[in-house]
């Protein structure tokens, strides 16, 4: 794999634009092409500007249809918030029209380590070879506030997490990996299937690497590659702190609820998740509707939330 192959996705929704001026800055540096996809921000004449700012020759805005060639930064913006999900299929799409073979996705307010870049490629270089059926590959998350590292998760009673992939030191096989930062292929994509446009939001990762999985394809997290990512919200909850729970508002919590209780249904979804998500979604559930000064708000969200999901395709 080269990086000439290679385009880095950045969704974005009212982001802060001087996160994003670094994250956009450093890809640049590492000679990645970026293609930015807008959901309809607010500050859309912001993040123009930015990018007219670092690249002012090179910058264009892409139209449906438009198979120009790439260039160093792509500008797909939207008049309105389609969902996350929506967002990564246009990127995604946008990568195979102009004949890239692979594509990194990227939160707005995710950073990178140095040569993360080359890391990320080298360890997919040493995992596709040892696998043989690589669909995506992650660096390992870290905590911008506390430094902690996010484990890679495995979704079996004696397999739980950072489990190393046999004949690598810095490979480890998962069930799951978070979006942001991963490393995807676009033939296995093809064959994978977009992400879920109806979950808008939440879960998306979750939902596709359980059908990748199904589907054979392998998922690899490395410790060559560092993202700098905050999962959720601040909080003084001790299991937020301890990182066994994800905080969010009754928006977020809404569609987290929601779309988990459809992928529960899934056939594809691993039945060792399945229990330890309603265990987990309990635990949880319980701690917000008693002790958040928030408590209704979170349940209209879990009663909406629990209705919807019956609806969702």
């Amino acid at each position: 794999m080269m990086l000439s192959q290679c385009v880095a996705i950045i969704i974005t929704w009212q982001p802060d634009v001087t996160s994003l001026r670094r994250l956009v800055a450093r890809l640049l540096g590492q000679g990645v092409e970026i293609v930015i996809v807008d959901n309809g921000s607010g500050n859309q004449p912001d993040i123009a500007a930015l990018i007219d700012d670092l690249k002012p020759s090179l910058v264009k805005s892409e139209t449906a249809g438009d198979n120009t060639p790439a260039q160093p930064i792509s500008w797909l913006p939207w008049p309105d918030n389609k969902g996350l999900a929506a967002g990564m299929n246009r990127g995604l799409s946008w990568a195979r029209q102009k004949g890239y073979q692979f594509a990194w996705l990227f939160d707005q307010d995710s950073d990178i380590s140095d040569n993360f870049c080359e890391s990320m490629l080298s360890a997919w270089h040493t995992g596709s070879q040892l696998t043989g059926r690589l669909a995506a590959l992650g660096p390992r998350l870290v905590d911008p506030e506390s430094g902690r590292k996010t484990s890679f998760r495995r979704f079996r009673l004696s397999q739980r997490s950072d489990s190393k992939l046999p004949g690598a030191t810095d490979l480890f096989t998962a069930d799951f990996l978070i979006s942001s930062g991963t490393l995807l292929s676009l033939s296995a994509l093809q064959s994978i299937g977009p992400m879920k446009e109806s979950y808008f939001v939440d879960n998306i990762d979750l939902e596709w690497c359980f059908r990748a999985r199904n589907l054979g394809w392998q998922l690899l997290g490395c410790d060559r590659a560092e993202l700098l990512h905050r999962i959720g919200e601040v909080s003084d909850n001790p299991l937020v702190k301890h990182g066994l729970m994800v905080s969010h508002g009754p928006l977020r919590f809404y569609y987290s609820t929601r779309n988990r209780l459809h992928l529960r249904q899934q056939p594809y979804a691993p039945s060792d998740w399945v229990w330890r998500d309603h265990l987990r979604f309990l635990i949880k559930t319980v701690y917000l509707l008693i002790s958040s000064n928030q408590r209704a708000e979170y349940w209209r969200a879990l009663w909406n939330a629990r209705r919807d999901s019956k609806r969702l395709p």
